[in-house]
């Protein structure tokens, strides 16, 4: 199979990017995405050019590391994927293949592909976690937590902060991944005792780092490889307001 790719190109987040033309040829249609880019990659070092600058780590769709914008879609076509689960057969032979990093004030380009996530760390560090004591590691099943709580909390969980979501959103909102990580705690005993608190704390940073807000068209829902339920996002709503009811939260506590 031989594609055109249409990559984004950036040196840095300051110098002003542009789209380039790369033709690829000879790719197995079971090649992944990432594969085609490695491919790419080695011819340019042979002619003495620079290599495409992309993310990629565990290339299992567990890590989220490979956060690209293909043809308009976080991760390109396909539901419940990441780029590094896409394979060529998903496209046509001779297709262009336009190739841009995600897109948000939050995630700055870094280099061409390659954007800064660091955001949602610092959304994490805010309280995406349980401080309180709560006692030693108990044995398994030593606090009854009903299955249904158990099976949302690891649906909340399995969410990778790839990303997607934000790049999807129109206003670039990170509503889903704070939810989701809010709603993996405040749905466990451990958790709920912090979880207003925790809801105010991470929403309040995530505004601090430039996201937007949400307007509930679900597009983060749709494009996340985890398919992490925008009921998540009700849960925390709920949280932050009472938690402005009850007792609001102080950025100093």
């Amino acid at each position: 199979m031989n594609f055109t790719l249409k990559i984004w190109r950036q040196a840095n987040r300051t110098a002003k990017g542009h789209f380039v033309d790369y033709q690829v040829t000879d790719i197995q249609p079971d090649m992944s995405f990432l594969e085609t880019l490695d491919v790419l990659n080695e011819h340019l070092v042979l002619i003495g050019e620079d290599p495409v600058y992309f993310d990629h780590d565990c290339r299992e769709g567990i890590c989220g590391a490979c956060s690209l914008f293909i043809n308009g879609r976080p991760h390109g076509k396909g539901e419940g994927t990441t780029t590094c689960q896409l394979y060529m057969r998903r496209f046509r032979d001779g297709e262009t293949i336009v190739v841009e990093p995600f897109r948000a004030k939050a995630f700055p380009v870094i280099k061409d592909l390659t954007v800064d996530r660091s955001a949602f760390d610092q959304i994490i560090q805010a309280g995406g976690y349980v401080s309180c004591h709560t006692g030693g590691v108990p044995d398994g099943n030593a606090i009854p937590i009903p299955k249904e709580d158990a099976d949302m909390a690891m649906d909340a969980a399995s969410c990778i902060g790839c990303g997607a979501c934000v790049a999807a959103c129109k206003n670039a909102s990170a509503m889903l991944f704070v939810a989701a990580k809010v709603s993996q705690l405040a749905l466990l005993p451990q958790g709920k005792v912090e979880a207003k608190r925790r809801a105010q704390a991470m929403v309040a940073k995530m505004d601090e780092l430039g996201f937007g807000n949400c307007t509930n068209t679900y597009a983060c829902h749709a494009v996340c490889p985890k398919k992490i339920s925008v009921s998540h996002i009700a849960r925390l709503n709920r949280l932050f307001l009472g938690g402005k009811i009850t007792r609001p939260w102080k950025r100093n506590e």
